[in-house]
């Protein structure tokens, strides 16, 4: 079966007659093998010569099929693929043929063999027989990136895409502005790409993510009687006298915007332009679970299994695993809260300067420190606070030489689970303690941030760019390209704010920690 904008088809089991509802029920007469229903359309592969049968309707008192997208080509066919307006069929080649607006790219199908084909709204993609992903078409969210290796299953949606690995993992691409690119982990069967969700079919049944829209299609005028279409005129195509607009290409700068970001173990916390705060991907022990908070806050932070924010009267809160009464924080006004993504402990700065610690403390990771400061930074047994003096001074386990501080004046700390690392005040970054996969080898140049992880390190220059070094294992020291204001690392992942306010992560996803793109 298939469903579409405004009305769904399905092919009887025996006969392989079509049966339809909602708004068109014009199908054709016969037996067929597959079937695809788009806006207002429909294509499917007729039993025994494997042609291809498409039809439509009309609506708002004018045709809605003036691109030829009922008008498929000859020959022979395995599947069909109807996406807004356009579609695309396999043939028994192997070959790809698309057909209906070609504006922007959409049926410019690439050469090959191809064993799946689907049809988008702007934008197409297929499989080749080595499994690789390819797409073609609008790409204005980067919905035409597939990743590479190997897929046995891939649907395009409105904006973005997703595969089936042969792990049966599901990976997505393009638009998560709604979360429908963050795929969740597990094993499925199956998987379908739409406007604003996903969904997919595994052994339990079906899951489905992203945010739910109960309009039929998003953004599209016509559903508004009283909004005017455009002529195409102006567009890609230079098709003249077309009334039929196009989907309008949303704008990926959202209103709200993301101010800070904070990646721990295996989950990831955001804080909004609104003050509220924003959790993603491993909810073991609730710790990415912001539904009891309350009021506004100043900053957030991702640990090891917890999470704390400061909200705008000083106060900190805690949620999460809390063992050790890691998440029972202290009363009191504080202006600072520390970070580290393999803490079990937390840290924050009071008011006065002094600095309060609480949580696991076996190593002496939570003693209580004299003096003022104005940071300060948490590891797996190990806590460093940058004083007021611009001195750095560290305390706890000690076996990797991680709280061997360096001497200087610095402006930022920055612990990782078992190194830590300091930006001097001429913008330089020096790290000491464990140093295997290269995570202390800072690199060269001046930095305006620094952020140490598990077994990596990123710094962020002036020019908006992040440089990360250590394990890449997951990937989390390959950056995306793009323009950043802020760094922070995880234990397997990376996440960086950009210049729009969005944030875009890499590196390890399991628990959908580190999706590629996430906005507000």
């Amino acid at each position: 079966m298939s469903a579409g904008a405004w009305h769904n088809c399905a092919i009887r089991q025996g006969s392989g007659e079509i049966a339809c509802w909602g708004a068109d029920q014009n199908a054709p007469q016969g037996a067929f093998t597959d079937i695809a229903v788009g806006w207002h359309f429909a294509c499917a592969v007729r039993e025994g010569d494997r042609e291809l049968e498409c039809w439509g309707t009309s609506s708002f008192g004018r045709s809605v099929l003036d691109y030829g997208q009922a008008e498929p080509p000859e020959g022979e066919f395995t599947a069909v693929s109807a996406g807004y307006l356009h579609a695309c069929g396999l043939r028994t080649t192997g070959e790809i043929s698309c057909w209906g607006r070609a504006n922007l790219g959409r049926t410019n199908a690439p050469e090959g063999v191809f064993t799946q084909v689907s049809a988008g709204t702007t934008h197409s993609c297929a499989l080749r027989e080595n499994g690789s992903a390819e797409c073609w078409g609008l790409n204005n969210f980067g919905q035409l990136g597939a990743p590479p290796g190997v897929f046995t299953q891939i649907s395009a949606g409105a904006w973005h895409s997703c595969g089936l690995r042969e792990s049966g993992t599901i990976e997505c691409w393009g638009d998560d502005r709604h979360d429908q690119s963050n795929a969740p982990p597990g094993r499925y069967l199956a998987v379908s790409a739409g406007t604003r969700h996903s969904c997919a079919l595994g052994s339990a049944g079906a899951r489905c993510w992203g945010g739910r829209d109960d309009r039929l299609l998003e953004l599209i005028p016509e559903l508004a009687p009283t909004t005017a279409t455009r002529t195409v005129a102006d567009s890609p195509s230079g098709d003249q006298g077309d009334t039929t607009p196009e989907p309008p290409t949303p704008t990926p700068t959202p209103t709200t915007t993301y101010t800070a970001v904070s990646a721990g173990g295996s989950h990831t916390c955001a804080l909004r332009s609104t003050g509220t705060i924003d959790c993603w991907g491993n909810n073991a022990n609730g710790r990415i679970d912001t539904s009891t908070l309350t009021g506004t806050f100043t900053a957030v932070s991702a640990f090891g299994a917890h999470s704390c924010a400061l909200n705008s009267a000083g106060a900190i809160t805690c949620w999460g695993h809390s063992a050790n009464s890691r998440t029972t924080a202290p009363s009191g006004s504080f202006t600072t809260l520390g970070s580290g993504p393999a803490a079990s402990h937390t840290c924050a700065v009071a008011s006065s300067g002094a600095v309060s610690c609480w949580g696991a403390g076996a190593a002496g990771q939570t003693d209580a420190q004299t003096g003022t400061f104005t940071a300060v930074s948490m590891g797996d047994g190990h806590s460093c606070g940058l004083r007021s003096t611009g001195a750095i001074h560290c305390w706890g386990d000690n076996s990797n030489d991680q709280t061997d501080a360096q001497t200087g004046t610095f402006t930022a700390v920055s612990v990782g689970t078992l190194h830590s690392c300091g930006l001097r005040s001429t913008g330089a970054i020096h790290c000491w303690g464990e140093s295997a996969n290269g995570r202390t080898d800072a690199q060269a140049g001046t930095f305006t941030a620094v952020s140490a992880g598990g077994t990596h390190t990123c710094g962020l220059r002036s020019t908006g760019a992040i440089v990360c070094w250590g394990n890449n294992s997951s990937g989390q020291t390959t950056v995306p390209a793009g323009t950043y204001t802020a760094v922070s690392t995880g234990s397997g992942h990376t996440c960086g704010l950009k210049t729009d306010g969005t944030i875009a992560c890499w590196g390890r996803n399991i628990s959908g920690q580190a999706p590629a793109t996430r906005s507000p």
